[in-house]
This record gives C-alpha cells, structure tokens and sequence, in this order.
C-alpha cells in the first residue's frame, strides 16, 4: 500500500528534512508516527500525497511509483488519499456542508451524488445537524471532526492525519481517535502523525518514531487493539 525505499528529502536551503527513511505499510494498517518537534513526521505525509517530492529514493503508493508521476496525474492520486491537519484548513465563508463537499466538487461529482456523500459523512462523525453551520461557531473539536468528514467524503483507501489531536483536550483526542479507529475497521489504511505518546500508546497500534529525519524504530505490537 506505501512502501518508502531509501527515501530522502533535502529543501533547497540544505536542511535535510528526511534521511534514508525506509517503511512498508500494508493495505488497512492504522500506523502512528511520532518524534520530537521537526523530526521530519509533516514532511513525510506530504512526500506521500505528492504535495511535496522527494530528492532521493523511491516511494511507491497504491501501486504508483510517485518518482515517476507526472504533474497532471497528481489529482488522480490524490482521489485515493484523504488528508487532515492540525489547523483544520476549513473555508470560514462557507458552510460545513461547503467545507466537506469541496473534493467531490473538485472531482466533478453530481450534486446528489454530492448531497449523499456530505451527509453520509456528516452523520459518520456526529454533525448532520451543523451541514448549514459555519466553522466559525463550532468548537475546536467539530471544527477538527468536519475536517475529517472533509477528508474522508470521496471514501480515500487511504487516510493521512497531521497532528489531529494538537490542539485538543484528552476527551476529544479520544474521541477523534475513535474515529480514525471507526475508519480503519472498514479498511481504510491510516497514517496518524502525533507526538501524543500517552495516547499513541493506549491505542496500541505499530509506531514508526522519527529523529531528526531518521526513523530510529518501528515498533510492531502483537495486537493493534487496545488493552
């Protein structure tokens, strides 16, 4: 599912983000990946949705060898990957139902097409009844759970998350969990960058820890359920 070989990324002013960093995800793993403060965790989930490229070593994603990919058929890999992040990244003048429905929008959905996915996704995670809401009155939470509607309406195999519990109280974080956990039990493989190591650990899933660019382990419990 994603497999990084050797990978590297150096930015253009020398800093080197990710050194020979080597991994296999299978198809359905929940993975977390954590390290200090600029251990290279962002750059990483941003080499797998192509937001940014890698300068050496070979990626390779649901079959697609992302060195080889050209510019034009970065949408169409992106259609398999649903992402989220810390900051939320939601559109203030618009409204929840907006905010989720943009990717389908993008990809050219039909508008009840549309209309069932938003609401399919909504209902997933607690907010059918804020579709006309905007993100401006929600709280932190809702705001972080319409982000995660948003990534997963266009049903990604594959969902990346960016620091999503950062800005959240412990009952959140675990509820947000719950979530992601909700959307690995039907198949979907996620990725969750977090140096949340309390949770990280009551989740019991494997974890890949970064060092300054290096991953320096790649913990595999027996079991990824929780204790």
């Amino acid at each position: 599912m994603i497999t990084f070989s050797e990978v590297h990324k150096r930015y253009a002013t020398g800093y080197e983000a990710l050194k020979k960093v080597s991994f296999h995800l299978d198809k359905g793993e929940m993975t977390f990946l954590t390290g200090h403060s600029g251990a290279g965790k962002s750059t990483l989930l941003r080499l797998i949705a192509l937001i940014e490229r890698s300068t050496g070593g070979q990626i390779i994603v649901n079959g697609q060898h992302l060195g080889r990919l050209a510019d034009n058929r970065i949408p169409y890999l992106r259609r398999d990957i649903g992402m989220t992040f810390q900051e939320h990244r939601l559109l203030f003048d618009r409204t929840v139902f907006d905010n989720v429905a943009l990717p389908l929008v993008i990809g050219g959905f039909r508008h009840q097409e549309i209309r069932r996915r938003v609401r399919a996704a909504l209902d997933k995670v607690g907010l059918l009844n804020c579709e006309k809401s905007y993100p401006i009155t929600l709280s932190g939470g809702q705001q972080q759970r319409v982000g995660i509607a948003r990534a997963v309406v266009h049903k990604p195999s594959i969902l990346l998350a960016d620091e999503p519990t950062g800005n959240l109280d412990p009952a959140l974080a675990e509820e947000v969990m719950d979530l992601f956990t909700q959307f690995n039990q039907v198949g979907v493989t996620v990725l969750i960058a977090s140096h949340a190591l309390g949770l990280i650990k009551r989740m019991g899933c494997r974890t890949l820890v970064l060092q300054a660019g290096e991953l320096i382990s790649d913990l595999k419990p027996a079991s990824n359920k929780r204790a």
